[in-house]
């Protein structure tokens, strides 16, 4: 399978999961090099909560984004008035989400998210959506 249509396949599973979670959810098929303008891949919101979302996925290796996509989601988001959110999914695994500024950053100016950071350090889907809160072994 093209790594587009696995990307596109993980972005409506993201969807899908949101709006069973009772989020309005839509997924901007458009991001990306479609478009000129600076879209998120997924918007969604539940009228006291809203997400500009991009969204990556990964068989295990880590997951990289341009330091462009990276601004470009933080500007739509401030602008739409959202919270900006980086999802990682990696395969048998569940979507974690991360506030762009708590990416590790390289030396070359991108952003990454290992499979061990997403899994230790990641905010899971019920956390994102306020059903739950995420007990970590390092809390007091």
């Amino acid at each position: 399978m093209s790594a587009n249509r696995k990307g596109d396949r993980r972005e409506r599973e993201l969807v899908n999961e949101l709006d069973a979670a009772g989020f309005a959810v839509m997924r901007a098929p458009a991001s990306g090099s479609a478009t000129e303008r600076d879209l998120p891949d997924v918007l969604a919101g539940d009228g006291e909560q809203f997400y500009a979302i991009e969204a990556k996925s990964s068989a295990g290796d880590p997951i990289y984004l341009s330091g462009e996509e990276v601004e470009s989601l933080i500007y739509f988001a401030r602008n739409f008035g959202a919270k900006a959110r980086v999802a990682a999914r990696f395969d048998r695994e569940d979507w974690y989400f991360f506030h762009p500024g708590d990416l590790h950053v390289t030396d070359g100016g991108n952003y990454r998210v290992k499979k061990e950071t997403a899994l230790a350090e990641g905010e899971d889907l019920d956390e994102l959506v306020g059903h739950s809160t995420q007990a970590r072994l390092d809390d007091p």
